[in-house]
C-alpha cells in the first residue's frame, strides 16, 4: 500500500490541474481526485502504468460530471465564471498564466466534454493520441478530429500575456485606487476601449445579469455602484492582493461576504477584462 500511496501522490498535482481545467471548480477538482484515489485503492487490475491509469480515471470522472452538470450550467443565473484559483503573491506561480486564465477556461466551456478532454490531454498535458483514444474509448482518428475541432474553437480565445507580471499588477493597483476614490476619469484611463466586465453572482448575490462590454458600459455600472452606496468609492479597500487564475487580483471582504476580482491585462497597456466572482458557493474554499 505504501508504494500505491507514493505512486498516487506523485500524480496528485497533475490530476488536480487536469480536473480544474476540465471543471472550472477547485472543490469539484478535489472531489474528482478523491474519487480517483478511492478507485485506485480498490482496483484489482495489474497496473503497469500508474500515471496513465490515474489520468484515464480522472478524465472519465470529469467527463461524467460535465455531462451531468450540463442542465445546471444551462440554467445558471447570469454569466458563469470558473471558481477562482488563488495563489499568494509571495509564492512562485505553479501554473502558466495563460493555461488557467479566465479567458481560456471560458473558451473551454464552449467545447463538448469530449472535445475538452482531448484538447487538454493532448495540447496541455502532452498525452499521445493513442493513449487518449484508450482513455475515451474512441479510435485514434476520431480523437484527432476532436482535437482539431477543439483547437479551432480555442485558438482565438487563448490569451498570451504580452505584459510582465509587474506591469499587470500596476494596472490592477491603478484600477483599485481609482475605484477606491470613485475617480471615473482615472478608471477610464486604465480600461481598454473594448474592456469587458463579467460578474458572477449565481443568483445568490447581486451581480450584473450580462457581461458589460465596452469602457462606457463598465464605467456606467461602476458609477451606479458608487451612487447606490452613498459614498465616493466603488468598493471598500478592505482587501488582500493575490494572484487569481494567473492574473493580478484581490479578495475583498464586504458586508454580505467575500468577492474576488481578477484583472486581465490587454495588449495596449490597459485592462482588457475585469472578472468578479460573488457567488458564495464558488468562494467557500476561501473562507
Amino acid at each position: 500500500m505504501a508504494a500505491d500511496i507514493e505512486a498516487f501522490e506523485a500524480q496528485r498535482p497533475r490530476l488536480l490541474r487536469l480536473a480544474y481545467r476540465m471543471l472550472g471548480s477547485v472543490a469539484e477538482a478535489e472531489d474528482v481526485v478523491q474519487d480517483t484515489w478511492l478507485r485506485w485503492t480498490k482496483t484489482e487490475e495489474d497496473i503497469r502504468d500508474p500515471a496513465g491509469w490515474l489520468v484515464r480515471t480522472a478524465s472519465r470522472l470529469c467527463i461524467d460530471r460535465l455531462r451531468s452538470a450540463k442542465v445546471q450550467r444551462e440554467a445558471y443565473r447570469g454569466p458563469w465564471l470558473p471558481e477562482p484559483l488563488i495563489e499568494e503573491l509571495t509564492v512562485d506561480p505553479v501554473e502558466r498564466a495563460e493555461d488557467v486564465s479566465v479567458a481560456f477556461l471560458l473558451a473551454l466551456e464552449r467545447l463538448s466534454p469530449l472535445e475538452r478532454a482531448v484538447f487538454l490531454l493532448h495540447d496541455v498535458f502532452d498525452e499521445d493520441y493513442d493513449a487518449i483514444a484508450e482513455t475515451l474509448g474512441r479510435t485514434e482518428p476520431a480523437v484527432r478530429q476532436l482535437a482539431a475541432r477543439a483547437r479551432a474553437h480555442v485558438k482565438d480565445n487563448r490569451p498570451r500575456f504580452t505584459v510582465s507580471q509587474e506591469e499587470a499588477a500596476k494596472l490592477a493597483a491603478a484600477f483599485m485606487a481609482a475605484a477606491g476614490q470613485g475617480d471615473m476619469k482615472a478608471l477610464s484611463a486604465v480600461l481598454a476601449e473594448d474592456a469587458v466586465l463579467v460578474s458572477d453572482g449565481g443568483g445568490k448575490r447581486k451581480a450584473a445579469l450580462r457581461p458589460l462590454v465596452g469602457r462606457e458600459d463598465v464605467l456606467d455600472l461602476l458609477s451606479r455602484l458608487a451612487w447606490r452606496s452613498g459614498t465616493d468609492y466603488v468598493w471598500p479597500l478592505n482587501l488582500r492582493a493575490v494572484r487569481i487564475n494567473g492574473y493580478p487580483g484581490v479578495i475583498l471582504e464586504q458586508e454580505d461576504g467575500l468577492m474576488t476580482i481578477a484583472f486581465q491585462p490587454g495588449e495596449d497597456g490597459k485592462l482588457a477584462a475585469v472578472y468578479l466572482v460573488r457567488n458564495p458557493d464558488k468562494l467557500a474554499h476561501l473562507a
